[in-house]
């Protein structure tokens, strides 16, 4: 079945970094474009950066852009983000998501296939 582990959340100081892993299984990972978003408490999941399938073209936010940096291996089935001179704003759940589209897609009712999320908490 399809799967979508994310891994390497955690507590960390402003400034810090993070390095957030997601391991898919169950599809073929290479023809699909990736996703990272983040809901923080009481607000709505949004967009954090997405990947094309074979890695040309890539989304940021506007809020991260410069800190954080999209990739995939897809020879591993991975995809992950790094996230540099976190700040407290950037304290949410995050997870990555999958959908097959042949554009590049930043809305949640785009993507087909969900993690669970791991949890990053940026302390001031």
């Amino acid at each position: 079945q399809v799967q979508l582990v994310e891994s390497g959340g955690g507590l960390v100081q402003a400034g810090g970094s993070l390095r957030l892993s997601c391991a898919a299984s169950g599809f073929t990972f290479s023809r699909y474009s990736m996703g990272w978003f983040r809901q923080a408490p009481g607000k709505e999941r949004e967009i954090v950066a997405a990947m094309y399938w074979d890695g040309r073209y890539t989304y940021y936010t506007d809020s991260v852009k410069g800190r954080f940096t999209i990739s995939r291996d897809n020879a591993k089935n991975a995809v992950y983000l790094q996230m540099n001179s976190l700040k407290p704003e950037d304290t949410a759940v995050y997870y990555c998501a999958a959908t097959k589209g042949i554009v590049l897609r930043t809305t949640t009712t785009s993507y087909d296939y969900w993690g669970q999320g791991t949890q990053v908490t940026v302390s001031s």
